[in-house]
Parts: C-alpha cells; structure tokens; sequence
C-alpha cells in the first residue's frame, strides 16, 4: 500500500486536528495536489518532459531546489528499475518520498519535554513581522490548558510595542511576565525571569527575544549572553530554542532559518500562516536543509490553532486531493 493510499485510510475518520490540517492546507493543496493530479491526466505513461513537470511543481510548492532535484532523482531511478510508468504510481512514489525525506532527518516528537524538578525554559527567536509574540502567547496558552504553570520573560527589549504586547498578551492568559525598561539588557531580563520562574514553581518559562537580524556576532553574543545568564539559575536552560518563521515568507523564510542557525542551537522551528500561503513545502525544506525538525505549525488565527506538527496529518493535508 502507498503512502496515499495508507492516510486516506488512516484518517477516513476525520478527527478535529485533521480537519484544521486540511483546511489549514487548503492553498497549498491546491498548489500541490490538484496540480500533481492535473499532470498525471495529461500524460498515458511517463517521460522526460513528465519529471521535469514534476519537478517544476515541487520547486513551485517550496520545497526547495535541492530538495527538488534529490527526490525526482530518486523517484526516476525507482520507476526505472521496478519499470513503473504510471503518471498516478509515479505520483504516490514521491509522495512516499517525501514522507521518507522527513522522517529519516531524525526525531520528531515535537512537543515540548518537561524536566523534572525545576522550570523548563523555552527560548524563542526569530526575525519582527513573523508573529513571533502571538506564536509565544499560544504555546502559553497550549501548556496552561495542560495544566502547566506557565510565565513570560519580554527579552526583546529594543523593538517599539514588543513589551506592551507580551505584557497585553501575559494579562489576557493571566499569567506572570517579566519585563525590563525599554533597551534595557535582554540577558538580565532573561535572568530576573529564571529566578522568578525558580522562586514560584513555575512550569515552563518562554523568554522572547530581540526580532532583527543584526550582524552575526552581535547577534551570536547577545543570545549567548542569555543562555549563560539562564544556566547560572537554571541548570541546562534554555532548554528549547525555537525559531518562528512566516510562511508566507517561502524561501526567505529558509534563508532566515539558515542565519539563526548559524549562531545558536535550534531545537525545533515554529512555522506560522500555513493558511495563508500556497506554498507549504517550506516545512519540507527546512527540515532537508537544516535537518531541524517543525515542532508547531500555525493553521489559522485562533488561539488554539498553533498544532503539534504531525508528519502523517501535514501530507494527508498537503497531498490527498479534496
């Protein structure tokens, strides 16, 4: 059985989340799907001019060049030596490679573990404008509905509103934040909120951080300065780093993932306004690139709309035509 073939089946009965993917997936979809669909009707059997088709929508999807070009390449060698000509059979193959791209990076339990003893402490980056504040103010509000005891640390210090908004944000869930004078140091904010984290048996502590790209070393300084003022109260925190990118952005949005990478640790990636774009393989990209996997992805505005990313539910959403 296909990979298709196999989520059509596991999810005939559509569970709440599953719909939010297909509905969440639906640009996209129809960037991908219906065009895969479309190229397999043109064409009785496969050839040249067939994969270069192929190729063309995954590039247009976003999943990325290089990407691209691997998995034709490893579909093409497959079709040829099982001698599979079948536009639609050709069609589940790279499906079934995607899903073995992915996979093969590694882990991908992505929710976040929770130490014991002590507060866990999330770090989360990334550049203004890709809705780092309202994506942190969800993961609160995700762990709060777990039970979790949760409490905001406003790191970014230098960008207008960023405080006001997490504090707006803090007394909406009504939870604790710390918060520091505008262009203050983020790391003694970082560090007031793992003390006060320790002091009230808080669960998890989100420290947000400043939203620009600044030259590598500044930047590469400055979030090493919280992370070693973190540990001194917390042993091994941060313990996540999070980076938060807009997928509209497409392939901008892999080249951010790239420079962030390039100056801190990332433990997962936070991929918001998967509704808002038509071009959903970024999640694919990232991971290929990177080899950092999707923890969370956003799949519309609600509060309850930041989903545990699921490999199964994103192709099912992506690639199963509605």
């Amino acid at each position: 059985m296909g990979l298709v073939s196999f989520l059509k089946n596991k999810f005939a009965k559509k569970e709440e989340s599953v719909d939010k993917y297909s509905k969440g997936l639906e640009k996209s979809r129809e960037n991908f799907s219906n065009k895969l669909s479309e190229l397999s009707k043109r064409y009785k059997t496969v050839n040249a001019e067939y994969f270069e088709e192929l190729e063309e929508i995954l590039i247009e999807s976003d999943v990325g060049i290089s990407l691209a070009l691997k998995i034709i390449e490893e579909v093409l060698d497959e079709s040829k030596a099982n001698k599979i000509t079948e536009p639609k059979e050709i069609n589940e193959l790279l499906v079934d490679k995607l899903f073995v791209g992915y996979a093969e990076k590694g882990d991908i339990n992505n929710d976040i573990e929770f130490v014991s003893g002590g507060p866990t402490v999330l770090l989360v980056v990334g550049v203004n404008g890709v809705g780092k504040t309202t994506t942190i103010a969800k993961l609160a509000y995700r762990y709060i509905n777990q039970g979790k005891k949760v409490m905001l640390a406003a790191a970014d210090t230098f960008r207008a509103g960023a405080i006001e908004q997490l504090t707006e944000w803090a007394n909406r869930l009504h939870i604790d934040i710390v918060t520091g004078k505008a262009e203050s140091d983020p790391a003694s904010v970082a560090y007031d909120g793992a003390r006060q984290a320790k002091e009230k048996g808080v669960d998890l502590l989100i420290v947000d951080t400043a939203g620009r790209l600044q030259t590598k070393q500044n930047l590469m300084a400055e979030l090493a300065k919280i992370k070693r003022v973190i540990s001194k109260e917390i042993p091994d925190g941060p313990h996540d780093t999070f980076l938060v990118i807009d997928a509209t952005t497409g392939q901008n949005g892999v080249v951010q993932a790239k420079a962030f990478a390039e100056v801190t640790t990332l433990t997962g990636v936070v991929i918001t306004k998967m509704d808002g774009t038509s071009k959903g393989g970024i999640i694919l990209a990232i991971r290929d690139e990177l080899g950092v996997p999707v923890r969370f992805i956003g799949l519309g505005e609600k509060m309850d709309d930041l989903e545990e990313f699921d490999l199964d539910k994103y192709l099912y959403g992506l690639c199963v035509e509605k």
